[in-house]
């Protein structure tokens, strides 16, 4: 029943300052050029997908129908010594010497705004916040509600909208500081995590599953052959499927490649990179609110038989505001008790129904 778990959700007002907006003159560069004439090209006004309307949406939503169970916390942002555990000295410095700047870092638009660095180590925060409420025993599951997303940041670089990768933060943070030795991450955002993919590329301490649209969409990597290298080989799970997969598709894969992986790896701790952009109404694949349902009871089961419950979930995309507000609402409610429904494809409860509701006219019963 909705409530019977206690879930604590981060959250920090000052990740609402990242805000980029392609209006405003950036500092000159070369890819500040290369993104300009791209944006030139485009037939249409293009606008920074990446917004602060994205949690704002997320709390609207949850104040409107607040879950029982939920309760909103605030956690401390990330310290350069947290961040350096996934991303090297060089690139921080970089990131960090962009504070009060605006700045396009990557051609693919990632850019900064002035309060951009302040917001990403928030996002960061949150996610540490998260992991130590689930270790410590404080709440049953956690999420964090964080901007910028974080999985197609690297080690030395920033891409895809993400400055530092927020769940591989947390991750090295459990096992630095809270004894989790391994450490399964679940990627189900359309894109590939391919930033989480790298940090962790050689580490046998930490399980990487990642679900999502198969290249050529973006990023382009994520195929089946990747599966880690030295020690780290065969602890990267990659599972691309076509864009018009959804929840049938999902589940069957949760079931029968990450139930076993897990029982396998025997995980400390359960993270999840949660993103919304799976969803049918955004931008690639077919997942309903239900499908999302399932997956977060298939990943709660995980923590339940391996490691306590420990279960913290990371945003990351979804840019349709109205399917991403429910789809965390969604989650949340599972996350506090709720159960998922049995999936079936789209539209056969409907047709089921009809038919019950016609069915006499046809019978002499």
């Amino acid at each position: 029943m909705i409530g019977d778990r206690s879930v604590a959700v981060f959250y920090d007002e000052l990740m609402l300052g990242h805000n980029p907006e392609v209006d405003f003159p950036f500092v000159p560069s070369r890819v500040e050029k290369r993104v300009r004439s791209i944006l030139q090209g485009l037939d249409f006004k293009w606008s920074y997908p990446e917004h602060p309307g994205r949690l704002t949406a997320i709390r609207d939503a949850l104040t409107a129908q607040p879950v029982p169970g939920v309760e909103f916390h605030s956690g401390a942002p990330a310290s350069y010594e947290q961040l350096g555990r996934v991303h090297a000295t060089a690139y921080l410095d970089q990131i960090f010497s962009l504070a009060g700047k605006r700045a396009w870092l990557d051609r693919d638009t990632t850019a900064v705004s002035p309060d951009s660095v302040q917001a990403a180590s928030a996002a960061a925060g949150q996610a540490i916040a998260a992991v130590e409420a689930v270790c410590s025993g404080d709440a049953d599951s956690a999420f964090a509600l964080v901007r910028p997303p974080g999985h197609h940041a690297g080690p030395l670089r920033a891409q895809g909208f993400c400055l530092f990768n927020n769940v591989a933060v947390a991750a090295a943070h459990a096992q630095a500081r809270l004894a989790c030795e391994r450490v399964l991450i679940v990627d189900w955002d359309a894109h590939h995590g391919n930033g989480t993919q790298d940090i962790f590329w050689a580490d046998p301490d930490v399980l990487f599953f990642d679900i999502h649209c198969a290249a050529p969409f973006y990023p382009g990597s994520g195929h089946l052959e990747e599966v880690g290298a030295g020690l780290g080989e065969g602890y990267t799970v990659n599972v691309p499927i076509p864009e018009t997969a959804g929840d049938l598709a999902f589940e069957k894969a949760f079931r029968e490649i990450l139930l076993p992986a897990a029982e396998r790896f025997q995980p400390d701790l359960v993270l999840v990179s949660a993103g919304f952009d799976p969803h049918r109404n955004d931008m690639a694949l077919n997942l309903t609110y239900d499908g999302f349902r399932m997956l977060t009871q298939i990943v709660q089961g995980i923590a339940d038989q391996h490691c306590d419950g420990r279960l913290a979930l990371v945003l990351e995309g979804g840019y349709n505001l109205s399917s991403l507000a429910q789809g965390v609402h969604a989650v949340l409610e599972v996350l506090a008790g709720g159960e998922a429904p049995a999936l079936a494809e789209c539209g056969i409860r409907e047709v089921e129904a009809a038919a019950d509701f016609h069915r006499e006219a046809f019978t002499d019963d």
